[in-house]
């Protein structure tokens, strides 16, 4: 059971909010959820969530704001567009959680302080995908205020297996973009490898054989490569997703790039073209099966 009664606000239910929200329900939170499709988060509400009609009703009935959406620009519309910013009480904390780069948490936190000085603002994107978010397992990479950590212990340890605390606002959204970088890279040995084998005759099955089990693939990419050569792209880290998050990376890094990450944007971003934006990012397989890459 919560540790606390505070009650918990969830703004956006999508693949991830909506197993954040499943994760604080299953610990005995109260939670609020709000998405702009409403029938995202109807069965929340079977779970025993409350689902208010805007997210500025969702603001004013929580002490702790989660919002958990696809870009700044969507967390700055539920901010202003949809009044939340101006809807929660004094004391709040607002947990931002979307995965939304340097210049977006700056913009954030700027907002919050020039219009609500009274309101926390925790800078807390997760690392995980669908899975996890539903079992409570994300990484969350957390960074404001100490006084705010035991308010949101409770929730974080709902959602998340792992909360790493790293400084000041904006701290939590630089080492999500290492993350990030990361788990691109680890994506990308993955479809290649299994691309190349495809194309020297080999069957996933056969990598599967040869690697799945060996100390150089980790889980997550042993699961992977289990969902490849099952033929399921399903998402659960949506291609589009994970590509915005790898230009997040390369607009951090400015004018000390990094060619082999822009390589891969650019890779990427043709895959998505030719389709597969909203599968998984594994199904840059595919891509790489039918095209070779960037031309």
């Amino acid at each position: 059971m919560a540790r606390t009664q505070e009650p918990v606000a969830v703004l956006g239910t999508g693949t991830m909010g909506h197993g954040m929200a499943a994760s604080a329900l299953r610990a005995g939170i109260p939670t609020v959820v709000w998405n702009r499709h409403a029938e995202a988060a109807q069965d929340l509400v079977q779970l025993g969530a409350e689902l208010a009609p805007t997210a500025a009703d969702a603001a004013r009935q929580a002490t702790i704001v989660v919002t958990m959406v696809t870009d700044a620009d969507a967390v700055r519309s539920i901010a202003r567009d949809q009044d939340m910013l101006a809807a929660l009480g004094a004391g709040t904390i607002w947990a931002q959680m979307s995965t939304i780069g340097l210049a977006g948490i700056e913009q954030v936190a700027a907002m919050v302080d020039l219009e609500r000085p009274d309101v926390t603002l925790l800078d807390a994107p997760v690392s995980g995908s669908k899975d996890p978010a539903e079992q409570g397992q994300l990484t969350i990479f957390a960074a404001g205020p100490d006084e705010a950590r035991p308010r949101v212990t409770p929730l974080f340890d709902a959602l998340g297996d792992r909360t790493i605390w790293v400084g000041d606002v904006g701290a939590g959204s630089r080492l999500k973009l290492v993350n990030n970088t990361w788990v691109a890279f680890a994506a990308e040995a993955v479809a290649t490898s299994v691309a190349l084998a495809r194309r020297l005759g080999f069957e996933a099955e056969t990598v599967v054989e040869a690697l799945g089990d060996g100390p150089i693939v980790s889980p997550w990419q042993a699961a992977k490569l289990r969902r490849i050569a099952d033929d399921e792209y399903s998402a659960q880290f949506a291609l589009a997703h994970a590509l915005k998050d790898v230009r997040l990376a390369l607009q951090a890094a400015g004018d000390h790039g990094f060619p082999t990450l822009a390589c891969l944007a650019d890779e990427w971003q043709q895959a998505a073209e030719h389709g597969l934006a909203h599968e998984d990012l594994t199904a840059v397989t595919r891509e790489l099966e039918k095209h070779g890459g960037p031309s």
